[in-house]
This record gives C-alpha cells, structure tokens and sequence, in this order.
C-alpha cells in the first residue's frame, strides 16, 4: 500500500531515521511506527526497526528513509505528522496526532 496521504514524516524525522538505520551493514531495514494499547493514557505509540514489510502496510518513504505503518494503526494515526525533536528535554520522536484527545507528559502515550 502505497498511500502517504494519510501519515507525513518531516525531513528531520527522515534525516535521524536514516542516521539510526546507517549502523546495520545488511541495508535494507525499515522503522515501523504502531499503535498499541497501554501507557498512562490509553494506547501507546511504538517504534521499531523492521527488515521486512507486510502486503497491507502504509509504505512512506521520504529522503531515503522509510516507515511502515499497519492498517490496524494507521486507524489511530491517520492525519498524523511524524516528527524528530531535539530540544533541551531530549531526542525523540514526536507524533503530532489531531486524534487524540489527550496525551500524557511523556508524550508516548495518548488517548482518543
């Protein structure tokens, strides 16, 4: 699947993802961005670095990188913009999600 409107990912988040995935000497790993039940609000988002891909994946790739989305997550994360933040607190990935209806502090948690 193949439609990037439904998620974006920034140039920065594209940029440190392929920072991140530069250390594997086979090539060819993605990171996958999901959407699991748990953390203080509700679901919690969860990134991990994957070499294969399923048939029914959102696929967006951007500056080299790629990040695949399943279809159960990209239910929660439809609209969403895929972020990287360095700042004073800390790196990581942000997701500004116009579906959630509240987050926790961490910002790794949310609710709809």
């Amino acid at each position: 699947m193949t439609d990037t409107s439904a998620v974006t990912v920034t140039d920065r988040a594209a940029d440190r993802i392929n920072q991140i995935l530069a250390g594997d000497p086979d090539g060819g790993t993605m990171l996958r961005v999901s959407v699991m039940g748990g953390g203080c609000s509700g679901f919690q988002y969860g990134f991990d670095i994957e070499a294969d891909k399923q048939d029914d994946d959102l696929v967006i790739e951007r500056n080299g990188a790629t990040v695949l989305i399943d279809q159960i997550s990209l239910m929660y994360l439809s609209g969403s913009e895929i972020d990287f933040v360095d700042d004073l607190i800390g790196a990581s990935f942000q997701i500004k999600n116009p579906n959630a209806t509240a987050s926790c502090g961490c910002g790794t948690s949310f609710s709809i």
